[in-house]
């Protein structure tokens, strides 16, 4: 029985596709876990309203960050499942907040949900053109969409 991953992308790109997955996967979890804190820890006049919102949000990144291990295993690698691994992978910083206000929270989260967006955007045409990894290119511009609407959800209460 053959237990290699042969789905027409060479060993070397899937390593290199696994690797860039990971560092989303990162930016992933440090999201949730910022996401989780505002929605433990907002306080003010519309709390339960916000304190729902981002309930909203870290569900749907929980699901998120579950894609993308599924993806890196569906390429035959492994996901990285620690805090520390995270820390090393991530583009964002986690911050510490002194005032639990809603407004503040909402704009450390629009602030990481752009550069997520960003990093994702550049992504793109990387996956299909230099590792012909079609389907993590069609994956990540998937995943751009969903931060996107995330992000014009943050937004708009900043209005």
């Amino acid at each position: 029985m053959n237990k290699r991953t042969e789905i027409g992308i060479s060993e070397t790109n899937r390593a290199d596709v696994a690797l860039e997955l990971s560092k989303i996967l990162a930016d992933e979890f440090v999201l949730y876990t910022k996401t989780r804190n505002a929605h433990w820890n907002v306080e003010g006049p519309d709390f339960y309203s916000i304190h729902k919102f981002f309930e909203s949000q870290y569900e749907q990144l929980d699901e998120v960050m579950d894609d993308v291990a599924e993806r890196i295993r569906a390429i035959g690698h492994y996901a990285p499942a620690t805090l520390k691994m995270y820390l090393q992978l991530t583009h964002l910083s986690e911050e510490s907040r002194e005032e639990n206000d809603s407004a503040g929270y909402i704009k450390e989260l629009l602030s990481d949900h752009q550069t997520v967006i960003i990093h994702l955007r550049e992504n793109i045409n990387k996956f299909a053109t230099e590792y012909h990894d079609l389907g993590t290119s069609d994956f990540i511009t998937g995943l751009m969409e969903r931060h996107e609407k995330m992000a014009w959800m943050l937004r708009v209460h900043l209005k």
